[in-house]
């Protein structure tokens, strides 16, 4: 099986939030390429292959398919002639914890299939994946699915659901105008700079054509505006009800009523959606100003919406076998009347539809006519994915592999590249080469003759009276499948197979050929032979390449530009993601210098970051001699699944990272059957805090007297080293703008370290660098798009400052460090008197390249330890160890006994003192955010839940009973459908979903997504203690503190102090009697 040339393919995904309809559809199209049969589709969910979707009844793995279609095209002659299409589909999840899979597939696509439920609208995934889409230049096309709820569920009139469709559009639409709006806002001040710069050039060569240029390009951003909407005139709108097979463009009902009403098609076509009438008397199409107060139908309703209600209410309704031949005869369909005196009616529902309006047929037909095949597609897109800071929609290719990459180029001496977008597992058993033949007839003759002759022996040896088991005189005659023993046997270390998921972008990749894989973090402007790329470019041998059918795989010889594959050959050489290139299709050859093929690598993975996974399992094997099994099995599993971590703590506990409870199931899951194959004790979530302080009215006196709150002393090995730190809660402007743009905190610390590790050996440099990247995970930190460039972060931080006012004015420049890990919101301020050791300065002096200029070396030492000590306690609070969130420490001074730190020096006990002396201003910090009132940040969920009216009250009290507070809720219109957003603790949330389904028989269920940290307004060291509290609350407080319970069941799980009492109530005395 070869596969297509790059005009006739079409490589296309299907996103949507969950439960709208994606697999199912997906069965529409499978069933009219006879892999499913007809009746089954729908029910069987063929891309559903794992057993817990089947089970959940959602997707959670995206799944590939390669179809092929017949259509119809007219020749240039003018005859219609069938030509073949080969349409790549990826079926992606709808949940929120496996969208890192949505962005896994969107990568290898052109186009995209959005699929909207009717009567649940515009969803918070639905965002997501558009957002998705958007970004990855996608063309997208909307399919409205489930159109048979608004019939049978809501029983809307054909007039309502038409209202009801013009309104789902326009949400469709207002969020992909907002995605555009915010484009061309950051667009708008670049654009007018650059067009301004090219009219003052451009006036200079052609003085008289200057107002042509400007309407030009003004004319062409509109256009671009107006290409983004999703119209049905204009044929990217699909309605459909996927579980009753049908589907339809206004173009379909265009061609059928063109005849009849004597119009142009494609003048009907334009005035088949939107306010157009029909006008009884004259049989002329008139707008809405025309109607002078008749009470006409919109062409739609009359012309599209009225016969699909009349066939459902015929069949479904109000079952009428007259009505229903009647419908069958005027549509011209071919029905027997077995079939039409079927009991089952939906059966009989689907016959007609899929006959009158196959879904299958307008879907291909549609993805043909939208999505542009990969030479095109590629023109837009791959300019974006080479260069990710590009605005134009395309640039000119710069070199011959661009030139390749741009035009889809597939012959043999054009450059490889293929993207490698994520690994996936199969059990090694159902790859191709390993799955048993099926026996050929003179096979089957020969083995059930080789069988009789078996029992013939046996009968023989049991009358001589001598007891030959059956088995052993099997096992004398020779069977073929001896041969297959000794391989398979040795297959139980390596039971599941690592595969690529990959699309190839130009040239033609064949099975055999050695590949260079650059891995994500290759720098393209360094080359391949500087040390730091050395270790990112590895060789590969392709061993296979397979055409993805759902859970099938197809071996095939060669892969040609423009197709969706996998391949086999990379495991232990690509961890996740990376770009497969090669010279030509002959692969890299005798090679062995990769300079030499220097032009031809590419690095178009990028380091990917998805959602912060922020939901920690700690895992330990049954039996602790499983250890190794477990180990290895957590390796496959971070390679399978992209948006897992996998990690060993500073405890020595596994720990793995998901991105939320479904996720985590599923890897636990995973885990036992798949990878490890063991017994395993996943530990309780552990969930991340922040620590924070606050100023409230009534607070203890402050520690240090005769001074500020907050201020500590502190002292270090015999007071050798004393310093004042006075810790301060951030004013809110400041901490916001920090928290926002933490992105650009991260890449300043990375700027920072590779200055300061320039003379270490690169290999050194590049393990920090691993390291601090997997840290950064590990955190959990919410990361948002910066709301600043990092050339303006320094001077809008000082406007921030000034807002803050008081102290705060000139804190900018007296910044030391930011923590926790260098590049969080808590501040290190140098307020002593003289220079301040400022990090601003310093960035500026390393990007000059200038020497730091080290002050007295003593005092620059013991800075450094300050520093350390300043970023342990900013990493590990007071309450519970937990990173602090949001407070300044301000350094008032530090005093230094030089003589006695000489005299250390001497004696060789300096790692004494500095060790004294960073524990110190650890402790010191942490006791300066005790001095003002301690707060937990909880980490939240935004949650959104549909639910009707009748279950809002219970979906009101399972939210209310695990601490979570209603945000906002709205009423869908013209259904009875109520759509709730709350915000729930993370530490809460297990178990949410199932309670919420569980209370409300199924009728509600929520998407979780993480949306940072807020403060618990309670502090955990609170009691009660005036008169009110005492009398409302009693001496006991019997109501629990839950910061407190929060802050205790931390420090239990960490093994760290906690204060509980173990007899309550030892007053109260119970006799037997009473």
């Amino acid at each position: 099986m070869a596969t297509a040339d790059a005009v006739d393919v079409r490589n296309v995904t299907t996103i949507g939030h969950v439960d709208h309809g994606k697999t199912t559809l997906m069965d529409a199209l499978l069933a009219a390429n006879n892999i499913i049969s007809s009746r089954m589709a729908g029910k069987i969910r063929y891309l559903d292959s794992r057993e817990d979707e089947q089970e959940r009844g959602i997707t959670m793995e995206s799944s590939a398919v390669s179809l092929r279609f017949n259509v119809m095209e007219r020749s240039p002659e003018g005859d219609s002639r069938p030509k073949t299409y080969v349409v790549n589909m990826i079926d992606t999840p709808g949940h929120v914890d496996f969208s890192s899979e949505v962005s896994t597939a969107s990568r290898l696509c052109d186009g995209a299939l959005v699929l909207v439920d009717v009567v649940e609208g515009v969803c918070t995934q639905t965002v997501t994946v558009l957002r998705q889409a958007w970004q990855d230049r996608l063309r997208p096309i909307l399919v409205i699915n489930k159109f048979d709820r608004l019939i049978t569920e809501l029983k809307l009139a054909p007039i309502e659901a038409y209202h009801h469709l013009a309104q789902l559009i326009e949400q469709v639409n207002a969020v992909m105008g907002s995605f555009f709006a915010s484009e061309r806002m950051e667009d708008d001040l670049r654009w007018r700079e650059e067009r301004e710069r090219r009219l003052a050039e451009k006036k200079e060569a052609y003085a008289d054509k200057v107002e042509a240029t400007v309407n030009e390009g003004d004319e062409y951003q509109e256009k671009d505006d107006e290409d983004i909407y999703f119209a049905p005139e204009r044929g990217n709108v699909v309605f459909a009800s996927a579980i009753d097979g049908w589907g339809f463009r206004i173009g379909k009902f265009a061609h059928l009523y063109a005849v009849k009403l004597g119009i142009k098609e494609t003048n009907l076509r334009t005035v088949l959606w939107g306010d157009f009438y029909l006008d009884p008397k004259t049989k002329r199409v008139i707008s809405h100003k025309h109607l002078r107060g008749r009470a006409l139908k919109p062409l739609f309703v009359q012309f599209v919406l009225e016969n699909i209600w009349a066939v459902y209410d015929a069949v479904i309704i109000n079952p009428n076998a007259d009505k229903v031949s009647k419908i069958i005869t005027t549509l011209g369909l071919k029905i027997l009347p077995r079939d039409q005196k079927s009991k089952d009616a939906r059966q009989l529902l689907s016959l007609i539809f899929s006959q009158w309006l196959p879904l299958s047929t307008c879907i291909i037909q549609t993805i043909v006519d939208i999505v542009p095949p990969p030479s095109v597609a590629q023109r837009m897109r791959i300019p974006k994915m080479l260069y990710p800071d590009l605005y134009e929609a395309t640039i000119e290719p710069k070199n011959k592999l661009e030139e390749d990459l741009y035009a889809c180029n597939d012959k043999p001496e054009a450059s490889v590249v293929a993207l490698v977008s994520k690994m996936f597992a199969v059990p090694t058993k159902e790859l191709p080469g390993k799955k048993k033949k099926a026996l050929t007839a003179e096979e089957m003759r020969s083995r059930a003759k080789a069988a009789r002759e078996a029992r013939a022996a046996a009968a023989a040896q049991a009358a001589e009276a001598l007891p030959v088991p059956l088995d052993d005189a099997m096992q004398k005659v020779e069977l073929n499948d001896k041969e297959d023993k000794p391989q398979s046997e040795g297959l139980d270390d390596a039971d599941e197979t690592l595969l690529g998921f990959a699309r190839i972008y130009s040239g033609t990749i064949r099975t055999g050929t050695t590949m260079v894989c650059v891995l994500p973090k290759y720098n393209h402007a360094l080359g391949p032979a500087h040390p730091r790329n050395k270790q990112h470019l590895v060789t590969a041998q392709v061993e296979e390449l397979y055409t993805m059918m759902g859970r099938e795989l197809v071996p095939v010889e060669s892969v040609r530009a423009g197709n969706v594959f996998a391949i086999r050959g990379l495991e232990g050489k690509v961890w996740r993601n990376a770009t497969l290139c090669a010279p030509s299709a002959a692969g890299l050859g005798q090679v062995s210098d990769l300079s030499v093929v220097k032009d031809c690598l590419v690095n178009m993975a990028g380091v990917i970051r998805y959602a912060a996974p922020i939901v920690r399992l700690a895992l330990e094997p049954e039996h602790p001699a499983d250890m190794p099994k477990l180990i290895r099995g957590l390796k496959l599993l971070s390679q399978a699944d992209p948006c897992v971590e996998t990690f060993q703590q500073q405890t020595g506990e596994h720990v793995i990272l998901t991105a939320g409870e479904l996720h985590g199931e599923r890897c636990i899951r995973d885990l036992k059957e798949r990878f490890a194959k063991i017994e395993i004790h996943a530990s309780e979530p552990i969930v991340p805090f922040r620590e924070t302080a606050v100023k409230v009215p009534d607070m203890a006196p402050p520690k240090t007297t005769n001074a500020k709150r907050g201020t500590i002393n502190g002292a270090a090995a015999h007071d050798l080293a004393k310093f004042t730190i006075r810790a301060v809660p951030l004013p809110s402007v400041i901490r916001e703008f920090i928290v926002d743009n933490l992105a650009i905190l991260r890449r300043m610390q990375l700027e920072r370290k590779a200055g300061e590790e320039a003379d270490k050996s690169q290999d050194d440099e590049d393990g920090a660098d691993a390291v601090d990247d997997e840290n950064y995970d590990v955190q959990g930190d919410y990361i948002k798009k910066p709301t600043v460039t990092a050339e303006k972060f320094w001077s809008v931080l000082e406007e921030k400052c000034r807002q803050a006012g008081a102290e705060w004015t000139d804190v900018a420049d007296k910044i030391w460090a930011f923590g926790p890990q260098r590049m969080g919101s808590c501040l290190l301020i140098d307020s002593r008197p003289g220079k301040p050791n400022s990090l601003k300065q310093r960035l500026a002096q390393m990007k000059a390249r200038e020497a730091v200029k080290e002050q007295d070396p003593l005092m620059g030492a013991f800075d450094n330890y300050l520093e350390t000590g300043f970023q342990l306690a900013t990493f590990q609070g007071p309450l519970c160890a937990e990173p602090v969130d949001g407070m300044a420490y301000f350094v008032e001074n530090v005093m230094l006994d030089r003589e006695g730190i000489e005299e250390e020096q001497a004696h060789n006990r300096m790692a004494h003192l500095t060790g004294s002396f960073i524990s110190a201003v650890r402790d010191a910090c942490r006791n300066g955010l005790l001095d003002w009132s301690p707060r937990l940040m909880l980490a939240m969920y935004t949650c959104d839940i549909q639910a009707s009216t009748d279950v809002l009250g219970k979906v009101y009290g399972v939210v209310a009973k695990r601490r979570g507070k209603i945000v906002a809720e709205e009423m869908k219109e013209g259904t009875e459908f109520f759509t709730v957003r709350a915000k729930l603790p993370v530490v809460e949330s297990f178990g949410f979903a199932d309670d919420i389904r569980k209370r409300t028989s199924g009728a509600a269920s929520p998407q979780l997504i993480f949306s940072g940290y807020e403060m618990l307004d309670l502090d955990p060291f609170w009691v009660p203690t005036t008169e009110e509290e005492l009398e409302d609350l009693g001496e006991k407080a019997d109501r629990i503190n839950i910061a407190k319970a929060y802050m205790d069941a931390v420090r239990e799980r960490k093994g760290m102090f906690v204060d509980r009492k173990i007899v309550e109530h030892a007053e109260k005395q119970r006799t037997l009697k009473r």
